[in-house]
């Protein structure tokens, strides 16, 4: 692990000026300032900003970065963690990633070098390798999706059964008389699409369903344009009756284009609850995830890994998911279809 005396040595400077140069001490001159920041990128050097908010005497704070807050589903699980947190006597510190992949290092890495003490993370990249360094000094726990690029015993995860989850849901449907069942989401490379994707074929396969890559509905960038890809397979010859929907904001979306249509005969199952779900007509059969609990048990874990940095710790907790009929993904298919 390298340190401030690394830097120091390979700088030609004493520990102190590392110090006075990372806390941008305006009385150490351009020169010395440039060689020790050289050292520090030569070394892949982290700052330890969890000594200093211990030595400064500042609160604990936890690190939040998700994709989207406003979405009902992490908005649950931060007030979930917000209200652990308190219990706990702990600040937290929130960021939005977005949907931007290449949004996500600066977002993290700007996160990383505040006084935080851990960091819980639902990431949207397709690769996690450069907080290698940051986890040396922080404590790391990745929620809904496991991160990519990292080694598996230092990537704590806690996720969702999404495998399993999207095999009982189109498996549901199947039991309701439905053959062509459409998977409805935004692009596939999201870790937790692709799982689900695999649940959705595993249960094609299993009950002889209809498999046809027509209705992979998987190429929008939004909800909106997933569900507006859903829509235009229903003007086809061989439309769907029913379908799978891969996250909450893509059954939002595809609930407002079939209502829009006058479309209430179409079978519908979504991974994830939202409020008025269930006061919708039909009332929109889900997949209960339970991001409370999601949140509470990612708290769990970096609390461990921040007062045990060498101890042992499970890398991957898979939360089991639920089946909620309420009635759009018990419809039965039309007969003229």
């Amino acid at each position: 692990m390298t340190t401030m005396r690394d830097v120091a040595r390979v700088a030609g400077v004493s520990a102190k000026t590392v110090s006075r140069v990372f806390n941008e001490d305006p009385h150490v001159t351009q020169e010395t300032r440039a060689r020790v920041r050289w050292a520090m990128e030569r070394l892949n050097y982290v700052p330890n900003m969890l000594a200093r908010s211990f030595r400064a005497g500042a609160d604990a704070a936890v690190g939040l970065a998700f994709p989207d807050i406003a979405d009902p589903f992490f908005a649950a699980m931060t007030s979930s963690i917000e209200e652990d947190l308190v219990r706990r006597n702990m600040a937290m510190v929130v960021t939005c990633l977005g949907r931007e992949a290449d949004r996500e290092r600066a977002a993290l890495e700007m996160l990383l070098r505040r006084q935080i003490s851990g960091l819980i993370v639902a990431s949207i990249s397709r690769d996690q390798s450069y907080l290698g360094p940051w986890q040396q000094r922080t404590p790391m726990v990745f929620v809904d999706r496991p991160p990519r690029g990292l080694p598996t015993a230092s990537a704590v995860s806690v996720v969702e059964d999404d495998v399993n989850g999207a095999r009982e849901a189109v498996t549901h449907l199947g039991r309701h008389g439905h053959r062509r069942i459409a998977v409805v989401g935004v692009s596939a490379y999201v870790a937790t699409t692709r799982r689900r994707l695999d649940g959705y074929r595993t249960a094609v396969r299993e009950n002889d369903l209809a498999d046809d890559p027509d209705l992979v509905c998987l190429r929008g960038e939004t909800p909106a344009e997933a569900a507006a890809q859903f829509v235009r397979l229903l003007d086809s010859a061989a439309p769907p009756t029913a379908a799978f929907s891969v996250s909450i904001p893509v059954t939002m979306a595809l609930v407002f284009a079939l209502r829009q249509r006058s479309r209430t005969d179409v079978a519908l199952v979504g991974f994830g609850d939202f409020p008025m779900a269930d006061a919708l007509s039909p009332a929109v059969t889900v997949l209960d995830q339970d991001p409370a609990e999601l949140g509470r048990v990612a708290v769990d874990r970096l609390i461990h890994l921040i007062e045990n940095p060498d101890g042992k710790i499970r890398s991957k907790t898979v939360l089991p998911v639920r089946l909620i009929p309420r009635g759009s993904g018990e419809l039965p298919p039309d007969p003229r279809q």
